[in-house]
């Protein structure tokens, strides 16, 4: 009789288990057909990435209401009267985090270069004799769209043209032009949603059935993802095998992919074992490796469920009875923490698309790869607390930067492993901001307890009033 231990083992990892099959099998027929037949017009290419390309056009049609509605779903709800320093604690500690987790996974892939150097420039958008603060305007003008059905779209661009008869002139001498590129501007669709969502936060009481459609629309999108991911073992077998025909040469594809999982599984270390440790010491003053050992079971869950919602319960028990954190902060942090504190995501998804245009050959511009960092943090506020949601986020990034969906498909079989590093990134991420925002907020928390004990003194004084009357 089988164990009904492993048999709930086997369920918990079933998409696993058939995600990695369904790779085994892509690079099995794909290493038999190049062997029979060294190469494959791009129409049968085509035909065999034909079922990868409709679950890739099914993922983009779903990305956008999915960040929306997961951005508002996340902020509104929350209880600002709880104490506004502590929520600013909060929200600051998720943000700068998940920016400098996305700024080490974009050095590291920068200057190791897993995809191999860049010897040719196709990147849409590259503008010869654009400054560096035309870009980093560019980027501000794109988080205030004027239009925001336009910002679903299309992005704003300065476009610089030089003079006719003086290719020789300053830059400062060109005529400044502007245009407006495919593709969603993320940065003004993000930045109006978190806008949108703070307001009915502050109107909690006037828009509570506003905000109970959204949280429902959310659970409806969250399903959508939660049945195409299910498909992902199907569309991995197409996608890595037509890969796998379409390559020159294999050997240095899987160098390759072998490099790029070694520079993410070093930027995860850095971030969850180096950068978090640093910053924790540095507000509480206390061991930093005692307090890992605390959270121990939630980091081996972490990567056991790669999810980091199914990691919540064990991680509010982490950090409430092992290492004594005040319950009024794990319970305001951690589950926001788990909704949109995503470190590790962030930096697997800024390596993520530079290698995979590092591996297509298109060279990205300083404003390229600054749009990474701030869409890649941005996105992962998003990003589902499930088993490879960060796939569709993924390719969210991508379109942002110009590179074609399709090619995700070069980063699509390590994301099961991938995924549970990032994980445990993401749940350290939460565990630690708990007792990082406990000691920011020590005297806002006093506060509370004396209000607290207030009411309770004047509820037993009126009690007491109470008893005296009647008798």
């Amino acid at each position: 009789m089988v164990n009904p231990r492993v048999v709930k083992a086997l369920k918990r990892n079933l998409l696993t288990i058939l995600t990695l099959v369904a790779v085994l099998l892509s690079i099995i027929i794909g290493l038999s057909m190049r062997a029979s037949h060294p190469s494959y017009s791009p129409r049968v290419v085509m035909y065999v990435n034909f079922i990868g390309d409709l679950f890739l056009r099914m993922i983009r049609a779903v990305t956008l209401p999915l960040i929306i509605s997961s951005i508002i779903a996340a902020i509104a709800p929350l209880d600002i009267s709880l104490s506004k320093k502590i929520g600013t604690h909060a929200i600051t500690y998720i943000i700068c985090t998940t920016l400098i987790s996305a700024t080490i996974g974009i050095m590291l892939v920068t200057t190791i270069k897993p995809g191999g150097s860049i010897d040719k420039i196709e990147a849409d958008g590259q503008r010869k004799g654009n400054t560096i603060i035309d870009t980093v305007l560019d980027l501000i003008r794109n988080v205030f769209p004027p239009n925001i059905v336009q910002a679903t779209l299309q992005a704003y661009q300065t476009v610089l043209i030089p003079p006719e008869n003086n290719t020789e002139a300053s830059v400062y001498d060109w005529t400044i032009s502007s245009r407006y590129i495919d593709g969603t501007n993320m940065l003004g669709v993000i930045s109006v949603s978190v806008i949108f969502a703070i307001t009915l936060s502050t109107i909690r009481s006037k828009t509570a059935k506003l905000i109970e459609i959204i949280l429902e629309f959310t659970l409806a999108m969250m399903k959508i993802i939660q049945f195409l991911i299910w498909l992902t073992p199907i569309a991995v077998f197409f996608l890595i095998l037509a890969k796998f025909l379409e390559m020159e040469d294999i050997g240095e594809l899987f160098s390759k992919v072998g490099l790029y999982l070694g520079t993410i599984a070093i930027g995860m270390f850095l971030q969850g074992f180096v950068f978090l440790p640093i910053l924790y010491f540095g507000f509480t003053r206390k061991n930093p490796f005692k307090f890992i050992g605390h959270i121990g079971s939630a980091i081996l869950t972490a990567f056991g469920t790669s999810s980091s919602l199914a990691t919540l319960p064990v991680s509010l028990k982490c950090v409430e009875e092992n290492a004594g954190i005040d319950t009024r902060v794990s319970r305001f942090m951690l589950p926001l923490g788990a909704t949109i504190n995503m470190n590790g995501t962030a930096l697997y998804e800024s390596v993520a698309a530079i290698f995979v245009a590092q591996m297509v050959q298109i060279d990205l511009s300083i404003g390229q790869i600054i749009t990474v960092a701030l869409t890649a943090t941005a996105a992962s506020v998003g990003t589902a607390g499930v088993p490879q949601a960060a796939l569709v986020t993924l390719v969210m990034v991508l379109d942002t930067i110009g590179i074609p969906a399709q090619d995700v498909s070069l980063v699509i079989a390590s994301d099961w492993i991938v995924g549970r590093l990032s994980t445990m990134v993401n749940v350290m991420g939460d565990t630690y901001g708990a007792a990082v925002i406990e000691s920011t907020s020590e005297k806002e928390l006093h506060k509370l307890t004396m209000k607290a004990k207030k009411r309770e003194e004047e509820a037993a004084a009126a009690n007491g009033d109470v008893e005296v009357a009647s008798s």
